[in-house]
C-alpha cells in the first residue's frame, strides 16, 4: 500500500467535506447566530454523532477491519463478504431498537444531560424535538462505518472519505431553503440531518456493491464470526460507554454555562477537527490494514515501519497546524463566523476556546496513529480502558475547574486528557515491545518543533501588521485570514526542508508521482 497516495485521497476528500461544513457553519453562525434555537440544535445534532462514535466509528469499526481483512483472499473475497452479511444482519437490527428506545424516552434523557435547561420549557423542548428527528441518523451513519470498512478492507478509500460531505450538502440545504432563523429554521437542519444519513448509506453501500461485496439483508445469527466480533468489540463499547457518559457531562456542563456556550463549543471544535480529521483520521484508517496484514505476517519491523512513516507525516502537518489555530484564532473566527446574528463577543469567546483546545491537537493526531498499533492485534480493551480512565480524570478536573474558568475549562480538560491518553498509548506499546520511536524520528519531530515555532513567530508579527484587515468587512477579514495562512505554510515548510524537519527523498518522490512502498 502507498501510505501517501492513500493518506492523499482520503485527506483530500476529507477536506471537501471540511471545507463543506465551513461553509454550513459559516451559514449557521449568520443564519442562527447563538441563540435558543441554535443551542438546541447543537445538542440535537450532538446526541446521534456520539452514539455514533460508540456504535459505528469506534470499537466496531476497529475491530471489523482486521477481522474482515483476515477473511480475505487473493482473488476471492467470498468468505469475507458472508462475514460483513452476518454482522449486517446483527447489526441493522440492533441499531433500530436503540434508536426506539431513546426516541421514546428522549425528554428524560435530555433531562439528564442538559439539566441546565429544564427550568427553559421552550428550550427543553425544542431540543426534545430536534433529538428525535436525528436519532435515527444513528441507524444510518453506523451501517455507513460497516460498509466502510468493507470498502477500506479492499483499499478502496474514496466512497467513504467523500460520504460525510453529503451530510453537510443537505444541511447547507436546509439552511438555504430555510433561512429565517430559530425554531423553523432548526427543525429543517434536523431533518436534513436525517437525509445527509440516507445519502451517505447509499452512496457506500452502492459503492461496496460495485466492489463487487454485494451484502444481502438476511435472517440475524450469532454465527463464529460474529461472536468473535462480538467478543472483540464488547469490553471496548462498554468502555466507549464511559467515553459517552463524559461527553454526556460536558454537554451537562455547557448547558449549566451561558447561552450559546454549545455553539461556541461546536464551532471552535469544527475549526479542530480539520487538521484532526484530514490527518489523523486519513493516517489511522490508511495504516490498520497494512498493521493488520504485517502483524498476521509476524512481520513486526514493517509494522513498526508504517507506524514510524506515519508518525513522521502526522507530527509535520500537525504541529504547524496547532501552533497557527493557536496564533491567529482571534482573526480565523471573526472571519469564518462573525455576521449576521453571530455578534463580536460570540467571536472572542469560540476563539478562546479555540486557541486552548487546539494545544491537544498532536495528542489528539497521536492517538489516531498509535491505537491501530492494537488494533491490528485484536487488543481493543487496552485504547478504550486508557481513553475511559483519561476521560474520567477530565471530567473530574472540570467539576474543580469550571467554576474559576467558566467555559475554558472544558476546553483544557480535554486536551490535557488528549495528551495523557497518547504517552499511555506510546508507553504500552514500547514495554510489549510493539513499537518504540527510533532517535532518526526523534531527531525528525524536534526539527519541526523548531520549524513550528519560527513560523508562530512570523504569523505573530503579519497578524499585527495586518489588524486593520480584521477590523473590517468579512471579505477583508478572509483576505487576511488567507494571507495569514499563506505566510505561515511557506515559513514553515521552507525552514523545515532547510534544517531537515522533513524528509526531501520523499517529498521529491511524491511531486514526480512515483509509487513509494508503504
Amino acid at each position: 500500500m502507498n501510505l501517501w497516495k492513500a493518506t492523499g485521497t482520503i485527506g483530500g476528500l476529507t477536506m471537501v467535506s471540511r471545507v463543506l461544513g465551513f461553509a454550513r457553519e459559516m451559514i449557521f453562525a449568520r443564519v442562527m447566530g447563538a441563540g435558543m434555537a441554535a443551542d438546541a440544535f447543537a445538542l440535537a445534532f450532538l446526541i446521534p454523532n456520539l452514539f455514533r462514535r460508540l456504535f459505528g466509528e469506534g470499537a466496531f469499526s476497529q475491530g471489523f477491519v482486521p477481522l474482515f481483512s483476515g477473511r480475505m483472499k487473493d482473488g476471492d473475497n467470498e468468505e469475507a463478504r458472508r462475514f460483513a452479511e452476518e454482522v449486517l444482519a446483527v447489526f441493522m437490527p440492533v441499531l433500530m431498537i436503540i434508536t426506539v428506545i431513546f426516541m421514546v424516552f428522549m425528554p428524560a434523557f435530555i433531562a439528564l444531560i442538559g439539566a441546565g435547561w429544564t427550568d427553559e420549557p421552550e428550550k427543553f423542548g425544542l431540543a426534545v424535538l430536534l433529538t428525535r428527528i436525528t436519532m435515527p441518523y444513528l441507524v444510518f451513519i453506523c451501517l455507513v462505518s460497516l460498509f466502510s470498512g468493507v470498502l477500506n478492507s479492499l483499499s478502496r478509500f474514496t466512497a467513504a472519505a467523500f460520504a460525510p460531505s453529503l451530510l453537510n450538502i443537505a444541511l447547507i440545504a436546509a439552511l438555504l431553503i430555510v433561512p429565517e432563523g430559530g425554531p423553523e429554521t432548526a427543525r429543517a437542519m434536523a431533518w436534513g440531518v436525517v437525509a445527509g444519513g440516507v445519502l451517505q448509506l447509499a452512496l457506500c453501500w452502492g459503492s461496496a456493491h460495485a466492489a463487487g461485496v454485494k451484502l444481502r439483508l438476511t435472517r440475524p445469527r450469532l454465527t463464529p464470526g460474529v461472536k468473535e466480533l462480538v467478543v472483540l468489540i464488547l469490553p471496548a463499547t462498554l468502555g466507549g460507554g464511559i467515553y459517552y457518559i463524559s461527553q454526556a457531562f460536558y454537554a451537562y456542563f455547557a448547558t449549566s454555562l451561558p447561552e450559546g456556550s454549545l455553539v461556541y463549543l461546536g464551532f471552535a471544535d469544527r475549526l479542530n477537527q480539520l487538521p484532526l480529521a484530514i490527518i489523523g483520521s486519513a493516517l489511522g484508517t490508511a495504516i490498520l490494514p497494512a498493521l493488520s496484514r504485517s502483524v498476521i505476517a509476524a512481520d513486526n519491523e514493517g509494522a513498526a515501519r508504517v507506524q514510524s512513516q506515519a508518525i513522521e507525516l502526522a507530527m509535520l502537518l500537525t504541529l504547524p497546524a496547532a501552533v497557527a489555530l493557536a496564533v491567529t484564532a482571534g482573526p480565523i473566527v471573526a472571519a469564518l463566523f462573525q455576521g449576521g446574528k453571530f455578534t463580536a463577543e460570540d467571536a472572542r469567546t469560540t476563539a478562546l476556546v479555540l486557541s486552548i483546545i487546539v494545544s491537544g491537537l498532536p495528542a489528539y493526531v497521536l492517538i489516531k496513529v498509535l491505537a491501530p498499533g492494537f488494533y491490528a492485534r485484536k487488543d481493543m480493551k487496552t485504547p478504550i480502558i486508557i481513553a475511559a480512565s483519561m476521560l474520567i480524570v477530565g471530567i473530574a478536573l472540570n467539576f474543580i475547574l469550571i467554576p474559576v474558568m467558566g467555559i475554558a475549562a472544558l476546553a483544557f480538560t480535554t486536551a490535557l486528557a488528549a495528551w495523557l491518553n497518547a504517552l499511555a498509548l506510546y508507553g504500552i506499546l514500547a514495554r510489549r515491545g510493539h513499537f518504540r520511536i527510533q532517535s532518526w524520528l526523534w531527531s525528525r519531530i524536534i526539527r519541526q518543533i523548531i520549524a513550528a515555532a519560527i513560523m508562530a513567530a512570523a504569523l505573530y508579527f503579519v497578524r499585527e501588521a495586518l489588524d486593520g484587515f480584521f477590523a473590517g468587512s468579512t471579505g477583508r477579514r478572509l483576505i487576511g485570514v488567507g494571507t495569514l495562512v499563506s505566510v505561515g505554510g511557506a515559513v514553515y515548510f521552507a525552514v523545515a526542508w532547510v534544517i531537515g524537519a522533513i524528509n526531501k527523498e520523499d517529498i521529491l518522490i511524491l511531486l514526480r508521482k512515483k509509487k513509494v512502498d508503504a
